[in-house]
Parts: C-alpha cells; structure tokens; sequence
C-alpha cells in the first residue's frame, strides 16, 4: 500500500479487478472518472502538502528510471492505487520541484489552483480548437482572453483584435519567435524573390535567448547570416542601437537584406532590458520585422510601475510574453500578439477541401490553425481566463510585487555581506550575484598584490595573469553553487556573461515566502564560508 503524507491509498478488493480498478470496460465510465479523478486530486494536494520535504533538485543518477520499471509493458490493467504507489516511489524522487518555495532556478513555472484547474477542465473537454467551427468558444474565449490581457498591458489598440491587430496562445516563445519570424521572411521574399533568400539577415544581441538561433535554422536563414550584436557590463548587458544600426549598414553596402531583430525584456541570464525605442527606429529605417520577447518579465508589466519597461513597444511588430513563466498559468501558454494577423496567415495558412466550411469562408472567424506551426491545439484560452478570473488584475499585481519584494530582500543581504556582490542591477525579481574577487584573493593569499585590481578592472581581462585569477573566482563560485544544489535544501542556476561566472536567484514559485529567502541566504552562507575556507592559502 503506497502513501504521500497523510493520504493513504485505499485497498479495496473489490474496485481492483479488471479495467484498472473498474467493472465497466469502457475507459471513459463518468462514476470510475469521479472515482479516480478524486484520489488523483488528493495525491496532488497532499504532494504540495509536503512538497518541502523533498530535496529541490532530483538527486537520481541517470538511468535510474529503467532499473526500476519493467522491461515491457503491462498485458492486463492495473489499478489507479497501484500507479499511485509507483508515482509516489519511482517518479517523484526523479522530479526537480520547479514548484518547491525554494526553488530558486532558472525562471519561475508559477503554478495556481485557477491555473490547475483551466488546464483539467481544457483537457477534460479534450477539444481540438483548430479552427472556429470545431470549437467556436475555444477560439472565441481565446481572442477575448488575448485582448483583456494586452488591455493589462496598456499594449498599443494596433496589437489587438479591436485595433486590426490580434493575439493567439502559442505553446512557447520558440514557436512564437519561429512563426514570426516566417511571417517577415516571407513578406520580404514576395518583393525580392524566393531565390534570394540566401541575402536575408536578421539580428539579436549576444543575451538573446537560443531559441532564436534555432528558429533561424528552421526558416531557412543562411548560418552566415545570423548577426549577434556584443553587449557589455557597463551596458547592463542591453542592445547598443548604435552597434546595430552600424552593423546593418555594413550588411546593406555588401548587398544583404535585413529582416528580423528579435529584442528583448528580461534575458535568461540577467533579465536585461532591451532598450525597444531606439532600437525600433533603428529597424524601421530599413523595413525590418521587430520581435519583443518578454518571455520572463512580461508578466510584471501589468504593474503601472514596472510597464515603463515595454515603453518603445507600439514600434514593434510583434510581442510575446510566456503566462507559463511568472503568470500562474500552468504550461504551456505562450502569449503572442501582432499587428498584422494578414502577414502570419499568408505563411501559415492551410485550405484543404476537408477543412472547408461556411464560417471560415465568411471571413468573419478566426481559424487560428493559420496562427501557428501546427494545425490541432488545445483549449488554452480557458486556463487564462480561469487565473484571469479568479484572482483579477489586482491580486495578480499583488503576487507579482511579493515576489519583488522578496528578490529586494535578497538583494539586501547580498550587498550587506562584503564577501558578495551584485553583478548586473537587478530589474525584476533576479538576483545576480556572486562571491567577490576580493574573498577569493584574501583566502587564498596573505597579502595583496595587485591582482585584485587587475580582476575588477572589466576593461583589462586580456592579460594572462588576470585570466587565470578569474578562472579562480569563476572555479570558487561554480563550486558555491553545485555543493548549495548538492546539499537539496534549495536549487538555483548560472550563468557566464562579460566572462564573469554568476548564480541567478530568482524569486517567482507561487508558495515561496520571505521566511524561504531567508533561509535559503542562510544556505548560501553556510556554502559560501566552506568553500572559502577550503582554499589553499598561498604566500
């Protein structure tokens, strides 16, 4: 008999019979759905019950997995309590807790009751939404949804549906920068001919999220094309629009053609601010398609005091942020609007006779299966409008500026400690950080000798011997963050920019609290004089 905290899962002979625990044969009987529909709700409820007794980070080894089940799949059914007990024994200790209140990693997945119960009613529906007639609420509810949610973020009328523009649920933002990316691909090779594709160029900064990278490849777009504009510390890790526009005016006089700049609000590594003005009417003197990602930071923006972040945004022609991230929206939903819908439809539209219809040939639907890569989708919309409604755009701002709040908390013990230090400012609710130079040097050495100055000197990181001081201060904070991720109690990731090593503490779990990062500060302490302390101490 398998348990998860205080649920016990009940042995009753009787239900474990054939068909998993049900006399009726048919796999959708409404009383054996209630049935296990309500044991699979307690399991859940009891997991987030105890969710802190589990180490953050899965400590299995790889493979573990394949030790522990069959080598083949079961002949005869088996019950719902006894997959229960195999979750709970086999699969939960191989699960990252990204709900855990102190995880601490990557971005946030902020889950919600309104956000776990869209996502059971969308697929208890089981609807496939892909245009207007096989499911008129699913795309109505959607393009709804997707203009009260650009009304939040004071987007420009032009990005929604009662402005000519429009928004659709992607699954991610690779899927969002990948369809728009095709959509201005096309519209450039329909005046310049499909045979010089080869001459399109598109742009991003060296903080742009890989999935662009990726996306590139998939349109088509010559490897030798891809430009990555550099970005620096003293920058803040922000695009230069003077370095674009000066590396766009190269490619011009060598006979290329400029599509796509992909900017953004909120990098992985630092949740650095694009700044999208300027470098919009960089773009627009050359005709270019602009792309906002604000996958992570798009969220807090709904907040009057944080939308200045997305000032510049009516220049672009496209802006998507990810509900799954830091919005309480289960995944996957990925919110994409733009301007022009006309320009994604004639690159992704399909008309087979087995699709045809009255309704899409009145013109007066949205079919969104010619918004996106594939043609079925799932009913989104309702998960959105759930969170939406239950909590309302007050109590949503309410979450997100705790969630500030505590990152501020953080930040505060950071700079109080002169061991560490803050290395990019923060924007929103990560922390990037590390231990300074200065500890390093002072607990491996006796005296200084004035290689500390040669290491905090970011103008002067060329030298052999600051190298390998950095490599040092890098190897130091590496070690920090794997042995505070070893130890379980909380989990938090890197990053590597301006050759500086970093760890990224970002707040945005929906059961984190204040007494969590205090704790988890506590962690890194204790991590922290270990392994400064372990430093051989050179003369």
């Amino acid at each position: 008999m398998g348990s998860l905290g205080d649920f016990e899962f009940p042995q009753n002979n009787a239900l474990l019979n054939i068909a998993g625990g049900s006399s009726n044969d048919n796999p959708l009987d409404p009383e054996e759905f209630r049935r296990q529909g309500h044991m699979v709700i307690d399991f859940i409820a009891d997991y987030y019950k105890n969710i802190e007794k589990y180490p953050v980070l899965s400590q299995v080894e790889p493979g573990y997995l394949k030790k522990r089940l069959p080598t083949s799949a079961p002949f005869y059914p088996e019950s719902i309590e006894t997959i229960l007990g195999d979750v709970q024994d086999h699969i939960v200790p191989g699960i990252t807790h990204w709900q855990s209140p102190n995880y601490f990693a990557y971005f946030p997945s902020s889950g919600s009751i309104a956000g776990f119960l869209g996502e059971m009613l969308a697929t208890g529906f089981n609807v496939v939404g892909f245009n207007w007639m096989s499911s008129p609420a699913a795309t109505e509810l959607e393009s709804i949804v997707m203009d009260w949610l650009g009304q939040m973020l004071r987007l420009p009328k032009s990005f929604l549906f009662s402005g000519n523009g429009g928004g659709v649920l992607q699954g991610t933002t690779c899927e969002a920068i990948l369809c728009t990316l095709v959509a201005a691909r096309d519209r450039t090779l329909r005046i310049i001919g499909n045979d010089n594709i080869g001459k399109l160029v598109v742009y991003c900064s060296d903080q742009t999220h890989c999935a662009f990278k990726k996306a590139a490849q998939i349109a088509g777009i010559n490897p030798n094309n891809f430009r990555v504009i550099p970005t620096t510390l003293s920058s803040s890790f922000s695009m230069c629009p003077k370095a674009l526009r000066n590396t766009i005016t190269a490619d011009v006089e060598a006979g290329l053609v400029p599509i796509f700049l992909l900017a953004t609000v909120g990098t992985t590594s630092t949740t650095a601010v694009d700044p999208l003005g300027p470098l919009c009417d960089v773009a627009k003197d050359y005709g270019m398609w602009v792309h906002v990602d604000a996958a992570y930071a798009g969220s807090i923006c709904i907040c009057p005091e944080f939308r200045h972040f997305i000032d510049g945004v009516e220049g672009a022609d496209s802006f998507s942020f990810n509900a799954h991230k830091w919005f309480f929206t289960t995944l996957d939903c990925c919110c994409l609007w733009v301007k022009d819908p006309a320009a994604l439809t004639q690159s992704l539209s399909t008309d087979p006779e087995y699709l045809k219809n009255k309704a899409t040939e009145s013109k007066q639907v949205v079919d969104y299966k010619d918004w996106q890569l594939a043609l079925s989708r799932r009913f989104r919309s309702l998960k959105l409008w759930l969170v939406l409604r239950s909590y309302g755009v007050e109590k949503l701002r309410g979450f997100l500026r705790s969630h500030v709040k505590m990152a501020k908390v953080f930040q505060g013990f950071v700079e109080a400690d002169n061991r560490f230090e803050v290395v990019v400012p923060r924007n929103f609710a990560n922390v990037c950080f590390r231990i300074t130079p200065s500890a390093v040097m002072s607990s491996s050495t006796k005296s200084s000798n004035g290689v500390l100055g040669e290491i905090t000197n970011s103008n002067d990181i060329s030298s052999p011997r600051t190298k390998t001081k950095m490599g040092m201060v890098n190897e130091v904070n590496q070690k920090l963050m794997e042995s505070i991720n070893g130890s379980g109690g909380i989990y938090m990731t890197h990053s590597v920019v301006g050759g500086i090593y970093l760890l990224r503490f970002a707040v945005g779990a929906t059961l984190t609290q204040e007494s969590h990062v205090i704790e988890a500060w506590n962690v890194v302490k204790q991590h922290a004089h270990a392994i400064l302390n372990s430093i051989p101490t050179t003369q």
